[in-house]
């Protein structure tokens, strides 16, 4: 391995990126209910390629996103649907039972449309930031939908996103989600999905994230900051790990990477060859996977490819890390929140 350096091939991932678009392989069939997490890491990834132009029917897909879209004050399970699978003749143009927005695929579609330049016009702002409230639990964390999920610090993360992405945070206690944060913080200052769990990269990035969209690093202290910066760095071995004694995953090139990129610490890291793992990854017919030969998926091709903007991969356009998506796209939204606020 060390012999010979192994070569980016961004036309194979452009390919597959674009396969993901025109149908679902049947190995991802079981994640059809969660289409549009799916659609976002397929878009970004062309978006990353500087691609999107090759993107077919690109308002089809605003539109069909926007379809998507849940309007329910009187259940407060606004947001955004997964896909269209609840939806039916029957239920066509009203709410329905379990026709509710997600968390996680409300975060999927707002970022999905900002990728693609829409202006948001079409978002029920209010109605979204109402059922984000609810969503709030008394510890500062987030369940990822009204009932029968989860809660941790991914959907925490998910919450600032949507908040950030839709210029208001009265969705989002924000002193209750830093006390969650801080108490999530473990003895080796890595950062848990909950107080009292095991460390993990990738809710590190989820907090850092958090605690960056919301302008609030500052609560940190230097302790708690040089901690993460040496928890986060020794994460780093011939790849990126997520966890001590775990094997390197392309995936944390991005969880571990943005997490170092937003504390301003990732060029610490050895750079030299620091690309190789997440290239030997890469499938002769198109995208990354998890591991050496294994089955490439659009989350590690996407985020795979992120990892190699940070290391400055030629052909790849730079990443926000904050919101997860590129300079371009977060430029935009600047640009939208401009307009908002002179409105």
């Amino acid at each position: 391995m060390n012999c010979f350096k192994i070569k980016f091939n961004p036309k194979s991932h452009k390919k597959y990126l674009l396969r993901i678009l025109h149908g679902l392989p049947s190995s991802l069939s079981s994640m059809d209910t969660h289409r549009v997490i799916l659609i976002y890491f397929a878009i970004s990834g062309l978006d990353l390629l500087n691609e999107l132009d090759s993107v077919p029917n690109k308002q089809s897909i605003i539109d069909w996103i926007y379809s998507l879209q849940v309007c329910d004050d009187t259940e407060l399970v606004s947001g955004f649907q997964g896909s269209p699978t609840l939806n039916t003749k029957l239920n066509n143009g009203q709410n329905a039972l379990y026709k509710w927005g997600h968390i996680a695929t409300t975060y999927s579609a707002l970022a999905t449309l900002v990728i693609l330049g829409d202006n948001l016009e079409r978002i029920d702002k209010a109605s979204i930031i109402q059922s984000l409230r609810t969503l709030q639990l008394s510890n500062g964390c987030y369940m990822g939908a009204k009932e029968g999920t989860e809660h941790d610090m991914r959907f925490v993360f998910c919450a600032a996103c949507i908040s950030y992405i839709l210029d208001d945070w009265s969705g989002m206690d924000i002193d209750k989600t830093v006390d969650f944060i801080i108490k999530s913080i473990s003895y080796d200052f890595g950062i848990a999905q909950a107080p009292e769990l095991e460390s993990h990269s990738g809710s590190t990035f989820c907090a850092l994230a958090t605690l960056a969209l919301s302008k609030q690093l500052h609560r940190l202290s230097e302790t708690q900051l040089d901690g993460l910066k040496r928890w986060l760095l020794n994460r780093f071995e011939f790849g990126f790990t997520g966890r001590p004694n775990k094997p390197s995953d392309t995936c944390y090139s991005f969880w571990t990477g943005g997490a170092l990129k937003i504390l301003n610490a990732y060029h610490f890291i050895e750079a030299k060859d620091n690309n190789q793992y997440i290239l030997v990854t890469q499938d002769k017919n198109g995208g990354f996977s998890k591991w050496v030969n294994t089955v490439p998926d659009p989350m590690h091709t996407y985020l795979g490819l992120a990892g190699l903007s940070f290391m400055q991969e030629d052909g790849i356009n730079n990443v926000f890390p904050d919101l997860n998506v590129s300079v371009r796209a977060h430029e935009h939204l600047q640009n939208l929140h401009k307009k908002w606020r002179e409105c």
